[in-house]
């Protein structure tokens, strides 16, 4: 926010709000175990860290309540794992409670994981892109680069606090998030781990996503030099990134297969991601599942014609939710990182 503004005696400087600075490489008075660059910065963003703690806090204390009551409800009514349709002979007659829990829990578990799928944009806008384009838009960098502090460890000081900061806040979200959903989430509730909500909501993937849009922020403050463009600019590329990734998650693994044979039926396991499905043959040849759409006579007489001996079915399994998390979390991690290597060769070609 500010920087120093004039040199006091005593080798001490003052900045615009209130507090001092020394005239050795940047050191200030800050106490405990912050100092230096890093008391500065906790300075210029207490306010947004204030409102990470807040949050966190807020999350974790109605995650905790959400989760004792929908623990209570199950265990009242033996429905803990049951779908309103489920393979499992102890859900048999369980259609009811299932169903009342989905309208009595489920909102706020949607509610919850929409708030950790938005909270990297959150991140991103508000914290990100105001990290360098506030400094370059008011002229304040100027100051601290005219001090004996090094423009390369003013921007590590600029960055690495605000990303340990997003990555333990992410980080205890996500966790007290997949304890909820342990109790009550996948086919008890509706939301499964595949839904955008869930799956964006999870182990690793939102960490990674934090630490994207702070990266992205990041640059795009850096090259436009404007808070409120910089904040557009990381809003639009966020969605852009989470909606590709939304198009390129089934195949981030190979799929297992189901096949039924003619006249049993077809379901797959609870908690299962349906891919692709068709027909096939006795010979295990795969059919297209509208192989007899344009097919005039008999449907069954087509299918007899070419030889379908069963269904398939390319899914997901529900064991299939880590690998697929840890794969797109690395990805999106490799991409944050190539974004801060970018952001510290253009801030070095620009200032030193």
């Amino acid at each position: 926010m500010s920087t120093t503004a004039q040199q006091g005696t005593g080798g001490r400087a003052h900045t615009a709000d209130g507090t001092e600075e020394t005239g050795r490489g940047g050191e200030r008075g800050g106490r405990g175990p912050l100092r230096g660059l890093l008391w500065l910065v906790w300075r210029q963003h207490r306010a947004a860290f204030g409102a990470l703690c807040l949050i966190v806090i807020g999350g974790a204390v109605w995650l905790a309540v959400l989760r004792g009551r929908m623990a209570g409800y199950l265990d009242a009514h033996h429905i803990a794992g049951c779908s309103l349709i489920s393979l499992d002979p102890r859900c048999a007659g369980t259609q009811e409670a299932v169903s009342d829990f989905r309208g009595a829990y489920a909102p706020s578990l949607r509610y919850a994981a929409m708030g950790l799928l938005l909270f990297p944009a959150v991140v991103g806008v508000f914290l990100g892109a105001p990290l360098i384009a506030r400094e370059l838009e008011s002229g304040t960098h100027k100051v601290v680069l005219t001090q004996s502090v090094s423009p390369l460890r003013w921007l590590v000081a600029k960055t690495a606090l605000p990303a340990l900061a997003v990555l333990a806040a992410t980080s205890a979200l996500s966790a007290v998030f997949a304890w909820v959903w342990q109790v009550g989430g996948d086919e008890v509730s509706g939301t499964y781990w595949y839904s955008v909500l869930g799956f964006n909501a999870l182990g690793p993937v939102p960490v990674a996503y934090a630490l994207l849009a702070l990266a992205v922020g990041t640059l795009a403050g850096l090259l436009l030099r404007r808070t409120v463009a910089s904040m557009a600019v990381t809003l639009g590329v966020m969605a852009v990134v989470q909606n590709l990734f939304l198009l390129v998650r089934p195949y981030l693994r190979p799929t297992a297969s189901a096949v039924f044979p003619n006249h049993e039926s077809v379901q797959l396991p609870d908690g299962s991601w349906p891919q692709q499905q068709g027909y096939v043959t006795g010979s295990g040849a795969r059919l297209a599942d509208n192989a007899c759409a344009s097919f005039t006579g008999d449907y069954e007489a087509c299918l007899r014609d070419h030889g379908v001996a069963g269904t398939y079915y390319d899914n997901h399994p529900v064991s299939h939710h880590w690998p697929l998390a840890w794969t797109e979390a690395g990805i999106v991690l490799v991409l944050a990182v190539a974004l801060t290597v970018i952001v510290f060769r253009v801030f070095k070609r620009r200032f030193g």
